[in-house]
């Protein structure tokens, strides 16, 4: 049986919440690792409080590659994740240590390992016909459309994403092919790393619920509104921006158009990271070759190191 010589990567990926940065801190204390943040909102600068992005003490003693390397008002897309994070992990390797990703991005953890497919670009005719289709019908009904064509893509697209959802319904119409199957990358090229991937999955999905709705609150109570508001000051963000989609920031953002007072708010902030939370497990659900660790067991720290011991060997 042939050794695989490829460099060492560590994979550790879980639902919002799930205390994926104190193990992955943790680990790094005891291993040679450098991290890397898998997180499509920790790119972003100056959204802090509603990422629960590490503080400043935390990112000191354990840095992570790809934090605040975009503004706002940049899209920042899986393909720059995959070049990004790519080139991050050379780096660590480089320096002799081991790159270990952490986060619950799922999307760019696939188009890292897997790559991604090529898609058709942007048709403004067909564009036009959908907008003026989801005017008539409403989104609703061209959800319901999308969970016929591609009930993958359904599943995770939810359907007050008007943008997500156009663009599958768009790119069904211009190659008669289901999204989530074009998305799944063509698999000829081999991840240049051997990996690890290490699930963090919640034996008890109500004591994750109750995580949820307290970091909520503490977000609220440590300034997110007010994080929101200066965003909003600039004057060149707006709603639609992948960024302020990120969930805390889009309720918090319609909150202060006067939409819903702030118990709304809270509800619904807190709803929507708990169907965020239901959409990562369901992915880590069907990932291949994830080693499933419970974030609430006593000994999840020592069976994570367990696990890192065996795959690195003696050297680590």
């Amino acid at each position: 049986m042939p050794v695989d010589r490829r460099p060492p990567a560590i994979f550790l990926m879980g639902p919002t919440a799930s205390g994926k940065t104190a193990l992955a801190c943790a680990l790094r204390q005891r291993f040679p690792l450098d991290l890397v943040s898998v997180d499509s909102a920790l790119v972003y600068r100056g959204m802090d409080v509603g990422t629960a992005k590490p503080d400043a003490a935390t990112l000191a003693r354990h840095p992570h590659a790809l934090v605040d390397i975009r503004d706002p008002a940049e899209a920042y897309s899986a393909a720059d994740f995959r070049d990004d994070a790519t080139a991050a992990m050379r780096r660590i390797g480089e320096a002799g240590r081991v790159p270990l990703l952490v986060g619950g991005t799922g999307l760019y953890f696939r188009a890292l390992q897997r790559g991604l497919s090529s898609l058709p670009q942007a048709d403004p005719d067909v564009r036009a016909r959908l907008a003026a289709q989801a005017a008539e019908a409403g989104w609703d009904a061209m959800h319901r459309r999308l969970a016929a064509l591609d009930p993958a893509a359904a599943c995770r697209i939810r359907p007050g994403d008007r943008q997500r959802l156009q663009r599958a319904l768009e790119v069904i119409e211009l190659t008669g092919r289901p999204l989530s199957e074009q998305q799944r990358g063509d698999g000829a090229v081999t991840f240049p790393w051997r990996v690890l991937k290490l699930a963090l999955l919640p034996g008890d999905r109500t004591v994750l619920h109750a995580r949820i709705a307290s970091r909520f609150d503490a977000m609220l109570a440590g300034g997110l509104l007010d994080e929101v508001a200066a965003l909003r000051g600039r004057g060149d963000l707006h709603p639609d921006l992948p960024a302020m989609r990120a969930v805390g920031y889009r309720q918090a953002w319609e909150h202060l158009d006067g939409r819903y007072g702030l118990a709304e708010l809270r509800e619904r902030g807190i709803f929507a990271t708990r169907q965020l939370a239901k959409r990562q497990l369901t992915w880590l659900r069907a990932e291949p070759d994830a080693r499933a660790l419970d974030p609430d067991a006593p000994d999840l720290q020592r069976r994570a190191e367990d696990a890192l011991a065996l795959f690195l060997g003696p050297a680590s």
